[in-house]
């Protein structure tokens, strides 16, 4: 299960809808990750960036 925080619905730990690992660009032209998905309860997008040892979990 996938969690985040919701900007719309200002909770922490929303259930992520068709949750995703993405890769940003972070500062100095490294890739960050991030899951990426819809709030399960208004729609709303939302981005959770991901740790280091994050990363290498969800991978």
């Amino acid at each position: 299960m996938n969690t985040a925080y919701c900007v719309k619905c200002r909770q922490k730990d929303r259930e992520m809808k068709d949750a995703r690992e993405v890769a940003m660009k972070g500062k100095g032209g490294q890739e960050r990750r991030a899951m990426t998905g819809t709030c399960s309860v208004c729609g709303t997008k939302m981005f959770k960036i991901l740790g280091k040892a994050d990363a290498k979990k969800a991978a």
